[in-house]
């Protein structure tokens, strides 16, 4: 990764690292009280889960609310696992195992993944259930880690095995960071009560830190338009670049490297909202076709480019005119006109819904520390 921190540094860093240029500072009226209400809550819960994203373990701690969540019975949930490298995630939970820290990989979509978590929850909560009516838990995390998916997991779990009178109130999930703004309670089982309570996600007030917020924004913890999704793009191209994963994408697509070619029943322009998942209408074979043979255009476009690349991987203006040849490729992949205004930022849209959606493949982008130096 020492190519990736240096074309940041250097590279990308010199480009300014939201359009204003400088740190990340995304902190909206909500988030401060959010910060306020969430620390004096902090002080009267029973157990905390920290809801962190798999692919960046470290990068998406709070670290403002480390302290307080250091001295709580806490659980670590690494949630969007299905989105992380499993042959690096079990890395993760032996790392975090060495520091004491109890932690989880999950799925906050899947029932069973939430399951196990529940149990752990149960089990670190053995010792107080003894001697407290009521316990509370608390769910926190930055935005967009999956904590209200989260919640409304555990909630179907818990009205399954805990029926009871009054509707429960389902926590807003969507896309974009910073939805939930309010802190809310939820009763998840009887005898002892356990409530469980949904905070907003929060972020420190800056992110000194260039690499960090890039892998914020790459998740999508940070509005995109905060930092732009040009430069998102350009560092999650640099990630791929210097790991050389599109040259192991060629197995994967030889019939199109070979220049074999399926067409789908109906021609398609390619729309990012064409990637995200429908809630009604289920996509019918002409669309699974579409995606697929998107992704396989870009994944081929990036695997072109690479395997022709004859620089310095090393070097920061080797690696930016390696990247500005696989954005020219991937406007062909993506089928935007050349004339097109704001071609760029259209790319670059379309390319982070792909990784997003889990489209090009696994990743875990911070590294895993060295458990020999935990003393």
């Amino acid at each position: 990764m020492g190519g990736v921190k240096r074309v940041i540094k250097k590279g990308l860093g010199e480009m300014g690292f939201n359009a204003g240029g400088g740190v990340i500072n995304w902190f909206p009226g909500h988030m401060a009280a959010a910060t306020r209400a969430i620390r004096e809550r902090l002080k009267v819960a029973d157990l905390v889960v920290e809801v962190r994203d798999a692919r960046i373990p470290l990068s998406s701690a709070n670290q403002d609310l480390l302290p307080l969540l250091s001295s709580k019975r806490r659980i670590l949930a690494l949630n969007k696992k299905d989105l992380a490298n499993a042959n690096i995630m079990h890395k993760w939970i032996h790392y975090f195992d060495s520091c004491k820290q109890d932690c989880i990989s999950i799925n906050a979509h899947s029932k069973s993944s939430v399951k196990k978590l529940l149990e752990l929850v149960e089990f670190k909560l053995k010792e107080v259930i003894s001697r407290e009516p009521t316990l509370l838990v608390m769910v926190v995390g930055v935005p967009n880690v999956g904590k209200s998916a989260l919640i409304n997991s555990i909630h179907q779990i818990a009205l399954s095995q805990f029926p009871v009178n009054q509707k429960m109130k389902r926590a807003t999930v969507g896309p974009l960071p910073g939805v939930t703004q309010d802190i809310a309670g939820y009763k998840i089982a009887h005898h002892p009560s356990i409530y469980v309570l949904d905070t907003p996600g929060v972020l420190v007030p800056s992110i000194p830190d260039i690499e960090t917020g890039l892998k914020l924004a790459l998740a999508g913890s940070v509005k995109d338009s905060v930092v732009g999704e040009d430069r998102i793009a350009q560092y999650l191209l640099a990630v791929l670049n210097t790991r050389g994963t599109p040259l192991h994408w060629k197995h994967l697509n030889k019939r199109r490297l070979e220049g074999i070619r399926f067409d789908s029943e109906e021609k398609h322009e390619y729309k990012s909202k064409d990637l995200r998942p429908k809630r009604r209408k289920l996509p019918n074979n002409s669309d699974m076709i579409y995606v697929e043979d998107l992704v396989t255009e870009v994944q081929c476009a990036l695997y072109l480019t690479l395997s022709e690349f004859t620089g310095n991987m090393e070097d920061e203006g080797d690696l930016e005119c390696l990247i500005e040849k696989q954005f020219e490729a991937l406007q062909k992949a993506f089928k935007i006109p050349h004339v097109a205004s704001q071609a760029r930022l259209m790319i670059s849209k379309k390319f982070l819904t792909l990784f997003r959606a889990g489209k090009l493949g696994t990743f875990i982008l911070d590294d895993v520390p060295d458990v020999n130096s935990i003393s």
